[in-house]
C-alpha cells in the first residue's frame, strides 16, 4: 500500500519541466498499430498508465521497448493480433484506444470493457455507434466488445456528445477506410491535434483536427514515422494550483500556452500573477486567492481533469466559490477528503459550493482517483502539519511523471513513508 507524507506550509520556489501529456501518448502509442515499420516516440512520460499500454502492445505481437529519456520504439511489422488482454484492458480505460486500430488492420477486434478511474460512467457507446456507421459489425459477449468489418468505409458520423475517446477512436480507423469520412461534433482538445499530427507524418490524409469537424480520405497504408508528444497541460496545470495554493514563486518550463488558456485565465481571476515567455510560464502568489466560479467544459472550456485541483486551491480563497461539474457526474467524491481537511464544502448535485477558511490541516486522507490525488497533494502542501495521503492503487503515478522528485526539487517537504520505492 503506497502512502505519501506531506508537511505542509513551504512555499514552492525554483523551476519545474513538465513532462510529455499522457492523454496524448496514450491514443498514439494505439494508433502505431496501424502503421508498417518503425515508430520512434520522444517526450513520452515515464509512466504506470504509459507501461500497460506498451504491455497490450507487446500482447498483440507488436515489438516496443522504453528507452530512457522519454524515447519510445516500436515495430510494427507483420500481423497483428486481433484479442486485446483482459486482465491490461481492465486496468486502464485508454487501452479501449486499441479497438480501432486493430479493426481497421485485421477486420477483427475482440476487447473487454475498460476500467480505470471510478469518477463516472463514461460509456463506450459512443465509440461503437462511430465505427457501426464505418461498417462494422458490434456485439457483445462475456465481456468482451466484439467489432467485425473486413474493410471499413467511409461515412458521415455525428457524435452525440464531443467525446475525446470517441472522437480519437474513429478518426484512426477511418485513416484506413475505404472512402472519406467526415466526424462532426468532434472534441477539439489539443491532444486530438496531436495524434492527427502523428498519422498526418504516417501517410494519413485528415484535416480540421482542433475545429468541430474532422475530415478523413482513407488511405490503403501507414508508415512508422518520429513524433514529439507534446506537454502535458494538466500537469502544468496542477504544479501552477500548487504554487498559488502554498505560494511562492515558480518557473514552469515546456508548456504551450495556447492550450492551457482556461485554466490561465481563472489562475488570473484567482489574483496569481503570471508572467508568459515562449514556452515557459512564471507564476507568483502574493497575498490572498480570491473566490471564483468554474463550469468544466470541453476544450477550450475549462478541463474537467483541473477541478479537483481547483477544489483544494478554492478551499482557500477569500469568498465563496461555486465549482459546477459538467462532464463526469463523480468527480467530487474527493470533497469528502477535503472536508477532513478543513474545507468547508458544500454539495448540491453537480455543482460545490466553496467557503474558503484560513487554512486547512492535516488529516489521513485516500485517494480515490488520479485527478483526485493531485488535488489532495495540493491540499496537503498549503495544510499546517503532516498529512498522510493513502494512494493505495497508485493512482497518482498513473498521471504525474516523478512527482515526488519534482515537489521536492521546489522545496515541498514530500516523501514516500516507510521509505518505500
Amino acid at each position: 500500500m503506497r502512502k505519501i507524507v506531506i508537511e505542509g506550509g513551504s512555499p514552492l520556489k525554483g523551476e519545474v519541466t513538465i513532462s510529455g501529456s499522457k492523454n496524448s501518448a496514450l491514443p498514439i502509442l494505439a494508433a502505431t498499430i496501424l502503421t508498417e515499420g518503425e515508430n520512434t516516440l520522444t517526450c513520452v512520460p515515464n509512466l504506470t498508465d504509459v507501461i500497460t499500454m506498451l504491455k497490450v502492445l507487446r500482447s498483440l505481437g507488436i515489438r516496443s521497448e522504453y528507452c530512457h529519456p522519454n524515447r519510445v520504439k516500436i515495430w510494427v511489422n507483420g500481423k497483428v493480433r486481433h484479442v486485446a488482454p483482459y486482465q491490461l484492458v481492465t486496468q486502464m480505460r485508454a487501452s479501449f484506444f486499441v479497438i480501432g486500430p486493430i479493426l481497421a488492420r485485421a477486420g477483427f477486434a475482440k476487447v473487454p470493457l475498460p476500467g480505470g478511474c471510478a469518477i463516472g460512467s463514461r460509456p463506450v457507446d459512443i465509440h461503437l455507434k462511430g465505427l457501426e456507421k464505418l461498417g462494422a459489425r458490434v456485439r457483445m459477449e462475456h465481456g468482451f466488445v466484439i467489432v467485425e468489418a473486413p474493410r471499413l468505409r467511409g461515412n458521415l458520423v455525428h457524435l452525440d456528445f464531443p467525446s475525446v475517446g470517441a472522437t480519437e477512436t474513429i478518426m484512426m480507423a477511418a485513416t484506413l477506410a475505404e472512402g472519406k469520412t467526415s466526424i462532426t461534433n468532434v472534441a477539439c482538445e489539443p491532444e486530438i491535434v496531436d495524434l492527427a499530427d502523428f498519422l498526418i507524418k504516417a501517410g494519413a490524409k485528415i484535416s480540421g483536427a482542433g475545429t468541430e469537424k474532422i475530415s478523413i480520405e482513407g488511405v490503403k497504408k501507414l508508415k512508422g514515422v518520429d513524433h514529439a508528444i507534446i506537454p502535458d497541460r494538466i500537469e502544468a496545470g496542477t504544479y501552477m494550483a500548487a504554487t498559488a495554493a502554498v505560494g511562492g514563486e515558480v518557473l514552469i518550463k515546456n508548456i504551450v500556452p495556447e492550450h492551457m488558456e482556461s485554466i490561465l485565465l481563472k489562475l488570473k481571476e484567482c489574483g496569481v500573477k503570471i508572467e508568459i515567455s515562449g514556452n515557459e510560464a512564471r507564476i507568483i502568489k502574493n497575498g490572498n486567492i480570491k473566490a471564483i466560479d468554474i463550469q468544466t467544459q470541453p476544450h477550450p472550456g475549462f478541463p474537467t481533469d483541473m477541478q479537483p485541483q481547483f477544489s483544494a486551491l478554492l478551499a482557500l480563497a477569500s469568498g465563496t466559490s461555486v465549482i459546477r461539474e459538467t462532464i463526469f457526474e463523480n468527480r467530487f467524491i474527493h470533497l469528502n477528503e477535503l472536508k477532513r481537511m478543513g474545507a468547508d464544502v458544500k454539495l448540491e448535485g453537480r455543482t460545490a459550493i466553496i467557503k474558503g477558511v484560513k487554512h486547512l490541516s492535516s488529516a489521513p486522507v485516500v485517494v480515490t482517483d488520479l485527478r483526485a490525488g493531485a488535488g489532495l497533494i495540493i491540499a496537503a502542501l498549503a495544510a499546517k502539519g503532516e498529512t498522510m495521503i493513502d494512494d493505495r492503487e497508485s493512482q497518482i503515478e498513473r498521471g504525474y511523471e516523478n512527482i515526488i522528485s519534482k515537489l521536492e526539487g521546489l522545496g515541498a517537504h514530500i516523501s514516500l513513508a516507510g521509505g518505500q520505492k
